[in-house]
């Protein structure tokens, strides 16, 4: 059974299942994410939606370059979450399956590529606070526990 974070169904809504690949990324005492500021601000884990017969892990490595300009190294996966939400930009109501990998940040090769998004360092307590979704908060909040920072 994988954890819903965020809001529950809405009765009678139906839903399109996605998959998504998101990386925590600290470095240095600090968290590599994203501001997206379209359709609405919000900081986020990089990553995003893996494509029709792509790996994950190479859905993640696109993704976050798209939203960061950084390539990475994947350490391991996380865990998984699932949240019921509205995504504008597609209009779809999307059953997202959230999968959580630790990176780290290797390269920064230039901006995003990916429109209305940009790179944001963000200091561990900050990031704590700040994540735009439960499901990344309480994902980055288990990895600030389990690695005392």
């Amino acid at each position: 059974m994988i954890r819903r974070y965020g809001e529950s169904p809405a009765r009678g809504q139906n839903y399109t299942r996605r998959a998504g690949v998101y990386a925590i990324l600290p470095v240095d005492g600090g968290l590599l994410a994203t501001l997206q500021t379209e359709p609405l601000p919000e900081l986020q884990l990089p990553g995003g939606g893996i494509d029709r017969g792509e790996h994950p892990v190479a859905a993640l490595h696109r993704e976050v370059f798209e939203e960061t300009g950084w390539s990475i190294a994947v350490e391991c996966r996380l865990g998984a979450f699932r949240r019921f939400t509205y995504m504008p930009e597609y209009n779809l109501w999307a059953e997202k399956i959230c999968t959580i990998y630790l990176a780290r940040p290797i390269l920064r090769r230039g901006p995003p590529t990916e429109p209305a998004h940009r790179a944001v360092w963000l200091p561990m307590a900050e990031a704590a606070r700040q994540l735009g979704n439960p499901g990344d908060r309480a994902f980055f909040a288990d990895f600030l526990r389990r690695t005392g920072f």
